[in-house]
């Protein structure tokens, strides 16, 4: 992929990927690849800029490969489907404004979302709790779900442990309250538990706490990588809390050896690793009992909503989800793919393992299917693993519809946060340390946008409008620019939507997209671009 586009005014710092993101993705990068102009922009970058002295043109004519990049977007010429209640079929009703983006999954107890969009799961990386404000206010205000990912609970030098058990956990405490502050019935806090969250108690201190507040997730893995989660330490002392905990340090910081190369600095950080689920099972159906007796103890304890997260595995795997999932009658299952993104993860891993987002999720699609065809109510499903625009958003939502409710987003939908950190840091030094900030000052680049957050933000009054004027002073400027950004990427999914005719999110089908190559349409049983419909052309002229 090219590193810039003229037509957009954008550029890629480092090596993009399909997303349109750089492979290493800096939170204190000046910018401006897409997304991170779509976070102080908005919808303006839905369009090539410089209106009125230039004309444009698309250079995307070559579909090599399997990707989601070699699927299209299919557009109508009549019809209209799906209009919201009070609509007509009229030209002056068939606007893309009027396109709803408004959905919902669950299986008895409906979680609604204000447009198909989720975070991907934000754990204990150092990255997540930095800025979690930023991502948890914005997620709250967008009316979307967000995860709080594994193992945050046990990395936290404050939480207390009582007979193994976690009694107090400030920084779990922090991120759900941060959310719930501006929660109003669209989306949902989404906690997900790993193996030491179930036995350091995760689960049990959240039910009493919190009740039913809370979304609670199993996760099998992730598109990133096929072994637990990891994050890296620099101090000694707590690489050994860590250890203590329960947790895989490597390099082992008790080992005498270990603390010696530290100490001269031949050893400047320690790995900590979480433990694979399911060890001492070997078949597909001891999995199943043991998911479903999970399950069950966790609607004992009186969760009343429950998700699952899988990765890339292969087949057996993807269709072992689905099905559990759906006996199990769980909320929703999340199928992330590889090509996806991660905080720490082994690189030739991420870059070697797995199955590519396009192929797992069309093979989600057939086994769901099945599962469909035999009369089972099928689990809600979201799709993620690199994915970052309106458009393959629309092509996600497509590929798997019906059963495919919400798009996940990981790296896309932090990069707001980050952005608007260093904004507010370098508006306000004294708030620099406070939001994480990486900017002394706004970079000469940001001439163009403005020196206020009123200029630089195309969704500051929006958000105004909804919080209040006297409420914006508690909103970080992270939570603004993921506002803008999602505004962005809601307005581009209407626009796609209202191209297809399609103005509920209900209507998606997979008649909407078509393969722009023969091996796309093998892969993903989309029919290739020039024979859809074409029964339908000949009969036109045959007429």
């Amino acid at each position: 992929m090219r590193k810039d586009n003229d037509v957009l005014g954008t550029i890629n710092r480092g090596n993009p990927v399909e997303s349109g993101l750089c492979t290493l993705c800096r939170a204190d990068c000046h910018g401006k690849c897409e997304t991170w102009l779509s976070s102080i922009r908005g919808r303006k970058l839905l369009y090539p800029r410089d209106f009125g002295t230039i004309t444009a043109g698309s250079g995307n004519t070559t579909h090599v490969g399997v990707s989601y990049n070699s699927l299209r977007v299919q557009g109508y010429n009549y019809g209209a489907q799906g209009l919201p209640n009070g609509l007509s079929n009229s030209q002056d009703d068939c606007i893309f404004p009027n396109v709803s983006t408004e959905c919902e999954f669950g299986n008895e107890i409906k979680t609604k979302s204000r447009m198909p969009l989720m975070t991907g799961a934000l754990g204990s990386t150092f990255i997540a709790a930095k800025y979690w404000e930023s991502f948890a206010v914005g997620a709250a205000l967008v009316g979307i779900p967000i995860v709080i990912g594994e193992n945050v609970v046990g990395v936290d030098k404050a939480s207390v442990m009582g007979n193994g058990k976690i009694t107090a956990a400030p920084e779990l405490d922090r991120r759900i309250d941060c959310y719930l502050r501006y929660y109003d019935g669209y989306g949902a806090i989404i906690v997900q538990m790993n193996v030491e969250d179930t036995r350091n108690g995760v689960a049990e201190y959240i039910i009493n706490k919190y009740g039913d507040k809370v979304v609670l997730e199993l996760k099998w893995g992730q598109g990133a990588k096929d072994i637990g989660g990891e994050i890296q330490v620099t101090d000694l002392d707590y690489a050994i809390f860590l250890k203590n905990r329960g947790y895989i340090v490597d390099p082992d910081p008790n080992v005498p050896e270990v603390q010696e190369a530290y100490k001269h600095g031949a050893i400047k950080s320690f790995a900590r690793h979480s433990r694979l689920g399911y060890t001492n099972l070997s078949s597909a159906g001891q999995v199943r009992e043991d998911f479903l007796s999970n399950v069950q103890y966790l609607r004992n304890l009186g969760y009343k909503r429950i998700s699952l997260k899988t990765g890339s595995y292969g087949m057996e795997a993807l269709a072992m989800a689905i099905k559990f999932a759906t006996d199990a009658k769980l909320d929703l299952l999340t199928v992330d793919g590889s090509g996806g993104g991660t905080g720490m993860s082994p690189w030739n891993m991420m870059e070697a393992w797995g199955v590519p987002s396009i192929l797992l999720h069309s093979k989600a699609y057939e086994y769901a299917t099945v599962l469909a065809n035999k009369g089972n109510k099928v689990v809600d499903l979201a799709f993620g693993g690199g994915l970052a625009r309106e458009d393959q958003m629309f092509k996600a939502l497509a590929l798997g519809a019906p059963f495919v409710k919400l798009i996940c987003m990981g790296r896309a939908i932090m990069i707001p946060g980050f952005l608007g950190s260093n904004i507010e840091g370098a508006l306000h030094p004294e708030r620099k340390v406070a939001v994480s900030g990486n900017w002394d000052s706004l970079p000469a680049s940001f001439k163009e946008y403005g020196s206020s957050p009123q200029e630089i933000f195309a969704g500051y009054h929006d958000v105004q409008k909804k919080v209040g004027k006297d409420e914006m002073k508690n909103i970080p400027y992270g939570a603004i620019a993921m506002w803008t950004c999602a505004d962005k990427l809601n307005a581009g999914l209407q626009q796609l939507m209202a191209g297809a005719r399609k103005f509920s999110m209900t209507e998606i089908a997979r008649t909407d997209i078509y393969a722009g190559n023969r091996e796309t349409e093998r892969e993903t049983k989309i029919p290739f671009i020039t024979d859809v419909q074409n029964e339908n052309a000949y009969s036109i002229l045959n007429s």
